[in-house]
């Protein structure tokens, strides 16, 4: 895989796909609640600008809906606010193209001099972008590879997607990985090629389904896996547990004995939760109790681990030499039943050894409790991208760039 050292940039057009998939103020004033993306974003931006680079960005910003370009475009997001704050962190003026690959691109692309950096309007208007068909991914990409002289490869969390941006451009440009891309394939090769042990992965979030892939794969790597989040109950009513109103794919049950019972055969540790934080209803102010998690009443709903769930992960983490942590151990975002989340983000923080947070949920919980980034080996910015990974599925725009 190429890289952008690798790559003569000045005075050149850049097609440089970012990651700039903020998240907005939900009430619909589209102010932009956590800029970390574009942060971290920043980096290669600067880059290719400093080397002399025309930086022509293009990303995405939510799901758009609408049958073509203009109901989109109307419905929005626009990623106007984006260029806004992303000329603010660089100090400099954005130029913002209102299209992805009509007069607007056009006419702001050339008018780019060497150094100058322009965002085109979220490529998600183009229906085509994110199309099953290859030919109409294939036209879109044409019309974008007219706009640059070179690609680059820059937003790992849509590396897992078959998209006209992430995977079809780069076939038609000399093209590079970015270094934000080249730092999370370095940290997953760790996590994957003779990690440090004991090697733990501490896995929550709701839906065992969404997960079932990456435990298979890494009952072959871990040494221990801790389960907690909505996931679990599907895991206690596999050993024949009753779990109350809480979260259950009971048409996972089968699909979960098995993977204990390979776990079991292989010598890996599955950790399960001793005690849960059960709730009369799902909601913030939700009167609760902390039962035992083989004898949750059947009127109650799990939504966090308990407190000796708490220290038992913590004590299961301390020894670690190597951990991936991904998804939330309850309704973190209620802060009654954010304590299980908490308690695994301020252990990862005591590992001597390499901690990963596999972005999404994960990443938010640590943020929210105010927890630097500093105080983790390795917060990625693309969590489904780094479960697939960690599943050993092929990623698509990972693929483009390595051809």
């Amino acid at each position: 895989m190429h890289t952008i050292d690798d790559i003569e940039v000045a005075g050149r057009r850049v097609l440089l796909r970012s990651d700039l998939n903020v998240p907005l103020d939900k009430s619909g004033s589209g102010v932009i609640t956590d800029d970390r993306r574009i942060r971290a974003s920043l980096p290669v931006i600067r880059k290719l600008s400093d080397r002399g680079a025309k930086v022509v960005v293009m990303a995405h910003l939510g799901r758009p809906k609408g049958a073509d370009f203009a109901e989109r475009a109307a419905g929005g997001p626009s990623l106007l606010v984006v260029a806004t704050r992303l000329g603010e962190l660089l100090g400099k003026p954005v130029a913002f193209a209102t299209d992805l690959v009509g007069p607007s691109a056009e006419s702001t692309v050339g008018g780019l001099s060497d150094g100058d950096v322009a965002l085109l309007e979220n490529v998600r208007f183009e229906p085509a972008e994110t199309s099953k068909d290859d030919s109409e991914r294939s036209r879109l990409a044409a019309r974008m590879a007219g706009l640059g002289d070179v690609y680059v490869g820059d937003g790992f969390g849509v590396v897992h997607r078959k998209q006209a941006s992430v995977y079809d451009l780069p076939a038609l440009l000399p093209h590079a990985a970015g270094d934000l891309v080249v730092a999370e394939v370095a940290v997953l090769k760790r996590l994957t090629e003779s990690p440090a042990r004991p090697y733990v992965v501490v896995l929550g979030g709701s839906k065992v389904s969404d997960k079932l892939g990456v435990i298979g794969n890494l009952l072959g790597l871990a040494d221990r896996l801790l389960i907690g989040g909505g996931m679990v109950y599907t895991f206690l009513a596999a050993q024949g547990h009753e779990v109350g109103g809480s979260l259950l794919e009971a048409d996972h049950i089968e699909s979960v004995r098995a993977v204990l019972t390979d776990a079991d055969k292989r010598g890996v540790e599955i950790v399960l939760p001793p005690d849960i934080v059960a709730a009369t209803r799902f909601a913030a102010d939700a009167p609760s109790d902390v039962v035992a998690a083989d004898a949750i009443p059947a009127d109650r709903t799990g939504l966090d681990i308990g407190p000796a769930a708490r220290t038992l992960f913590a004590s299961k983490l301390a020894d670690a030499r190597t951990v991936f942590w991904n998804g939330p151990m309850g309704v973190f975002e209620f802060p009654a039943f954010a304590a299980g989340t908490r308690a695994v983000a301020e252990a990862l923080t005591r590992v001597d050894g390499l901690t990963v947070v596999g972005g999404g949920d994960s990443a938010a919980a640590v943020r929210s409790f105010g927890l630097p980034d500093s105080a983790f080996g390795h917060i990625s910015t693309g969590g489904g991208a780094s479960l697939e990974y960690l599943e050993g599925k092929t990623l698509p725009g990972l693929t483009a760039l390595e051809t």
